[in-house]
């Protein structure tokens, strides 16, 4: 920084020197000496800042290379993959099962335990045919029906056609998460838009305020010199001399600040849009005031924040129906088909495929349906509550936005007169004090009250342009600021 206050110390000792303040009739000579200087503060700070940057492109730049719209961008994605998963819930599940089973003992029938045979007491029989069944293997009235390890692999498939409502109104839910996403991303890019504004027209802000405690600091040396050789012609006190000397010190230690803020601000500039280009859209009053009620109008329809609620009224909604809907029955579709299986008697049996239409009633749940329903219920008022209260804190930050740029515009305006009463004081003092009718003292008061009038209009400006950016981004027209900051830098130019 010290190459800034050198350059513009110089430059001011040298022009309050040797010439009086001429009056500038339309005040664009003094404009554009405004921005020749600071151009040199910008040109000094090399290498903190590398290339000139519209707002436009900057604004262009922070939507590439913030982190946070970023990850904002990421939840809309997951919000959209999560959506696009919720369509499978309308297809069929198929699933390949297998399994392997090891019993105890294989299944067998013995035709002994069943009747006739079971009932027959071989006592009872004839001696030759009891003798004859007495002479059968044991072994042959035994079938087997399944092996002791068993083998299988089959095809499931499974269709609810009917679920109460349930999978509409979790698919209402994910696209209405989605919504919500997309209106959160909205309002981070807005709260970023703001953010650039507060930092890119805070360094041009704090580069001419470090300019102009420079320029103050130039003007007390040259006036404590002149007090020192006053002091020695014995014309005035000792105590004079003091004074302009603490005068000195405490424009010093402002100035240092100055230098200070500024490097801060400009830190904070390049660590938002990771590069380090120097601001070069100037300030600017725009030439119409924004409509109020057209203002309020857009707000009210199409601000994020009353969408954002309008999907979490919908989520909310959703989610009624998918506890009423556990109060329905679940029908579906359901089939089974064989891939593999052994040879046993029990497999021959069975058949290879089935289908059939089955249905399940809860009628008696442990889950909390009644207080579930009503937990949903109240999430829904409260999505209601929360809008209304919404619609009347934006309708309250327009307003206060709006004033502010009412009262930031009226200040900036009304400054003029008090800039061109202290600009002719000015002139006329250089004058006086060049014909050694006036004192030094006389003379730096006159350029100390035109810092402090410039100072002050240029705090209104930079107020102004906070406004108006506040209210464009409440309302949505991010676009129409970067016009007005097109505009500007046009009128600049041709200037």
């Amino acid at each position: 920084m010290k190459p800034i206050i050198t350059l513009l110390r110089l430059a001011k000792m040298g022009c309050l020197s040797r010439r009086p303040v001429p009056t500038y009739g339309a005040g664009r000579v003094f404009k554009r000496a405004q921005l020749a200087a600071l151009s040199l503060v910008f040109a000094a700070a090399a290498p903190s800042f590398a290339y000139a940057q519209s707002f436009d492109a900057a604004w262009q730049q922070l939507q590439q290379v913030s982190d946070k719209l970023a990850a904002s961008s990421a939840k809309v994605d997951r919000a959209r993959a999560e959506r696009d998963a919720g369509e499978d819930m309308n297809l069929p599940e198929l699933s390949l099962n297998g399994s392997y089973t090891r019993l105890e003992k294989p299944l067998e029938m013995d035709l002994r335990d069943l009747n006739p045979l079971a009932s027959l007491d071989p006592k009872t029989l004839p001696p030759a045919l009891g003798a004859a069944l007495g002479s059968i293997p044991g072994e042959l009235f035994v079938t087997p029906f399944t092996e002791q390890d068993i083998f299988r692999s089959s095809l499931s498939a499974m269709w609810p056609i009917y679920t109460g409502g349930r999978i509409s109104a979790a698919q209402g839910i994910h696209e209405a998460q989605l919504a919500e996403e997309e209106q959160q991303r909205e309002l981070t890019r807005r709260e970023l838009f703001t953010t650039l504004v507060d930092r890119y027209y805070g360094v041009m802000v704090a580069a001419e305020l470090a300019r102009t405690q420079d320029k103050l600091v130039a003007s007390l040396e040259k006036h404590v010199e002149h007090a020192k050789k006053l002091e020695a012609q014995g014309q005035i006190a000792k105590v004079e001399r003091l004074n302009a000397e603490v005068a000195l010190d405490n424009a010093r230690v402002q100035a240092s600040s100055s230098r200070r803020q500024y490097e801060i601000t400009e830190l904070a500039l390049r660590s938002l849009l990771k590069s380090a280009d120097a601001p070069s859209s100037p300030l600017f009053v725009a030439p119409r005031e924004p409509s109020l009620p057209m203002l309020a109008e857009r707000t009210q329809k199409e601000h994020p924040a009353l969408k954002l609620l309008d999907a979490k009224e919908i989520q909310a909604n959703g989610l009624i129906e998918v506890e009423r809907g556990a109060y329905k029955p679940l029908v579906f579709l359901y089939g089974n088909y064989t891939l593999y299986e052994d040879d046993s008697l029990f497999a021959k049996m069975e058949p290879d495929w089935m289908v059939g239409v089955g249905f399940k009633m809860p009628l008696l749940a442990r889950d909390g349906r009644s207080g579930k329903v009503q937990a949903a219920k109240s999430a829904l008022l409260q999505a209601r509550h929360t809008k209304a209260q919404t619609r009347e804190d934006l309708s309250l930050l327009l307003e206060q936005s709006f004033r502010q740029l009412q009262q930031a515009e009226e200040e900036y305006r009304a400054l003029a007169s008090s800039r061109e009463l202290a600009l002719e004081n000015l002139r006329l003092r250089e004058l006086a004090f060049n014909q050694g009718m006036s004192t030094s003292i006389e003379r730096v008061d006159a350029e100390l009250k035109l810092t402090a009038v410039d100072t002050q209009q240029l705090g209104a400006k930079f107020r102004y342009v906070q406004a108006y950016a506040r209210l464009m981004a409440i309302s949505g027209q991010l676009d129409e600021f970067v016009g007005q900051t097109r505009l500007a830098s046009a009128v600049g130019e041709q200037q």
